[in-house]
């Protein structure tokens, strides 16, 4: 790795103690070096109107904007609601694309990780989600694939992941997103 990666983080869940949380946090604590995870917020972001982008638009939205803006990739770890994301998540990707033909998403290499405490890892979600993120520009690791179940018994009293199998593949996922940002990354 050339240089360090900031990589935005956004969370589909709003949950106090959510597991996708718990998850993202337990990536950045694992991520190479090289990487720079950090959590960026979407519960603050008013619902996309587009009527509101004329003009002045809010201010939550520009800062959202230009927080994905410096980063150098992205990274979705996401429940599953009705097998596909929640709708916080998916106003923050409207908001992220609009104004039309300003998408700050566009070129931006992109990983996601859906969790879920169910078996099957809220693959809907995982997979709904990818679909966006083909229309908005934006290169997604395609392996190893990230469908994490059983969430609710995976973290410790602290938030850590309690066995060495899911901590080494959270660890090899951060490193395969490294080594896929540097494969991908569009240099300016």
């Amino acid at each position: 790795m050339t240089a360090t990666r900031h990589v935005a983080v956004l969370v589909g869940s709003l949950r106090k103690d959510s597991f996708n949380r718990l998850a993202a946090q337990a990536l950045a604590q694992l991520a190479p070096a090289g990487l720079k995870l950090e959590i960026v917020e979407i519960g603050q972001l008013p619902h996309y109107n587009q009527d509101d982008d004329v003009g002045t638009p809010p201010a939550a939205w520009e800062q959202f904007r230009e927080k994905i803006k410096a980063a150098d990739a992205v990274i979705f770890v996401t429940p599953e609601y009705n097998r596909s994301v929640p709708g916080v998540l998916k106003n923050a990707i409207d908001v992220g694309s609009r104004p039309y033909g300003q998408s700050v998403w566009a070129g931006k290499p992109a990983a996601v990780m859906s969790v879920s405490p169910g078996a099957i890892g809220a693959f809907g979600a995982n997979h709904h989600l990818r679909q966006s993120l083909v229309f908005l520009n934006m290169p997604t690791m395609q392996q190893p694939e990230a469908y994490i179940g059983g969430a609710a018994t995976m973290f410790d009293e602290k938030g850590a992941i309690k066995v060495d199998g899911t901590r080494d593949f959270f660890r090899s996922f951060a490193e395969a997103f490294a080594a896929w940002i540097e494969r991908v990354h569009v240099k300016a």
